[in-house]
């Protein structure tokens, strides 16, 4: 290992005639949180957290060449591209918030990416445009799509989520591709990423076919640097990777509601990942279901503004597979009830024709007496022109004035629309925000190989700290769960929210692509019949042929000839 460290060099010598270095810091750890969905849906997330014990501060200066839990294409694409803060996320299907309440942590539709670049960094677009290049090939995706006609500078909508609190947005870049699936290949790249990779530990539950036979299915990966402890002295590299599915298993059988590890998965645990210093197994208690098998194990947490007990399975104690080494759980619940998500948006578009349209964002605020502000970011591609003059927000059918508004304009063929709103939301109000488009024509090449589907518009973002019903807990603690430790707590009297609206899907004028064939086919008929008939009489050779003597005459010229007598003229 020492060699490893530092090479062929005289110091390997002196490094091996002295005690062996303090083990690295790095740590693992794996977590899978279960929640019965009142719609009778099941909600897994699993996160898994790899902490890279490195001098960021100093990474620049000095090549890393050791890995050890962290994996080293992330690490190597880190050093390369000056990457302060990476956040990328593969997602199929729509979050339901009203039925399913707010995930741990959301994701669009699609494929997002957005990054913080280091302050040192000259060439920022180079920069980012060789970074999707290089992800597109790590994760099997389509980033490579990804470009400045996509591409947007939010200003106050996404702030790093680890150390530093960067204001310059030149260095932040922010793109959606709405229309990427996901499937297997995303996810195999994806699990190699984990230290024990899907040969152990919880990631042997990621069967590939119960996964993608459900109701909702996302995948990220999020690396930011972090502290290691409440005053901060060390630091380190913090990869997060979190997969999130919603499986439809309500079974109606005495009025009751079931599932078990196994009907999800296929599967059964069986042992933690060796490489993890913690494994365990949170499922959500509050409505009091029916746990088999039960454990003492309880944690209480405050999440999302909401007191949730759940009941902990630590995957490193021997006694939690029992004698038949394999782990699995059942639980029945009947409860119903479900509190109203205090913050909830939606996205349509109105209007008739291919010539103009209307988007429509609706943003509830279902707190019954706190009003609190909320930011809207919006990209819309450089095709559909916004007409900013006609831009309304409304709330309990009142004007309500935006108190900061950042407008870029788009270029066609060079970057989308930008708009950025602090919306102040009353209690228990839906605001709507309305701003008129129109539909620009498309040159024929720039139309995808089926125009008729129409065009996919990335979904808008709102972000807020929402009021909490109880106190939030602003101590840090290495203890707490990961799902309830992503985003840091500032203040006891609220917690931060974002929230996703559904994509759009646009009609564009299209042409009739057919037209061409119908063209061709026209032409070569013109061409085969017209000018080939005319060019035959042009190139034909005429001869007059003399006509031939009747039968009777051939008849006795054939006869004469035998006899030798003179042939008939």
């Amino acid at each position: 290992m020492a060699a490893h460290r530092c090479g062929l060099s005289l110091v390997c010598i002196l490094i091996f005639s002295t005690p062996a270095p303090a083990p690295a810091r790095d740590q693992f750890q794996e977590e899978l949180v279960i929640r019965p969905l009142h719609s009778g849906d099941i909600y897994a997330s699993f996160q898994f957290r790899t902490l890279w014990d490195t001098d960021f501060l100093q990474e620049r200066q000095k090549k890393v060449s050791h890995y050890r839990l962290f994996p080293k294409s992330l690490g190597q694409v880190l050093s390369k591209f000056s990457v302060r803060e990476l956040h990328i996320s593969f997602t199929q299907g729509f979050w339901r918030t009203m039925q399913w309440g707010q995930p741990f942590i959301p994701s669009p539709p699609g494929a997002e990416l957005w990054v913080w670049f280091h302050h040192t960094v000259s060439d920022v677009d180079g920069n980012w445009k060789e970074l999707t290049n290089v992800l597109s090939g790590i994760f099997c995706a389509s980033l490579n799509f990804i470009d400045m006609t996509n591409t947007v500078q939010p200003s106050a909508s996404f702030k790093p989520l680890g150390l530093g609190n960067a204001t310059d947005h030149r260095f932040l870049r922010y793109a959606t591709l709405p229309r990427e699936i996901v499937c297997t290949e995303n996810l195999t790249p994806w699990k190699k990423l984990l230290p024990c990779g899907s040969k152990a530990g919880l990631a042997v539950l990621m069967k590939s076919e119960k996964l993608f036979h459900s109701s909702f299915h996302s995948q990220a990966v999020h690396i930011r640097p972090i502290c290691q402890d409440e005053q901060c002295t060390s630091k380190a590299w913090e990869l997060r990777q979190t997969l999130n599915v919603v499986f439809d298993h309500y079974t109606s059988g005495q009025g009751k509601k079931e599932w078990s590890l196994f009907k999800m998965f296929s599967r059964t645990l069986t042992e933690a990942c060796p490489l993890a210093s913690s494994s365990k197994v949170y499922v959500d208690i509050t409505d009091n279901p029916e746990l088999s098998p039960a454990t003492h194990l309880l944690s209480r947490a405050v999440v999302l503004g909401d007191r949730r007990t759940y009941s902990v399975y630590d995957l490193t104690r021997a006694e939690t597979f029992g004698q038949l080494r394999s782990f699995n759980l059942l639980l029945r619940w009947k409860g119903d009830n479900m509190l109203r998500p205090l913050l909830h948006a939606e996205r349509y578009v109105a209007g008739f024709g291919l010539q103009t349209g209307e988007i429509h964002t609706v943003i509830y605020n279902n707190h019954p007496y706190r009003a609190f502000p909320v930011l809207l970011m919006d990209s819309v591609p450089w095709y559909l022109q916004l007409y900013v003059h006609t831009l309304t927000v409304t709330s309990k059918s009142r004007d309500n004035k935006p108190s900061y508004i950042h407008y870029q304009p788009a270029k066609d063929r060079h970057r989308p629309h930008l708009l950025e709103m602090l919306i102040q939301l009353p209690p228990h109000s839906m605001t709507e925000v309305t701003v008129q488009f129109e539909r620009a024509l498309l040159k024929w090449t720039e139309y995808t190989p089926d125009p008729n589907h129409g065009f996919y518009v990335g979904s808008s973002v709102v972000s807020a700290l929402v009021p909490s019903m109880v106190a939030m807990s602003t101590n840090f603690t290495q203890d707490q769960p990961l799902f309830s430790s992503f985003v840091p707590v500032k203040e006891e009297s609220s917690y931060f929210v974002r929230v996703y609206t559904e994509p759009l899907l646009v009609n564009l004028p299209t042409p009739d692509f057919s037209m061409p064939y119908n063209v061709i086919c026209l032409t070569c008929t013109v061409v085969a019949v017209g000018y080939g008939s005319f060019y035959n009489l042009l190139t034909r050779t005429f001869q007059v042929d003399e006509p031939s003597p009747p039968l009777a005459k051939r008849l006795a010229n054939f006869i004469r000839r035998i006899r030798g007598v003179p042939l008939l003229a």
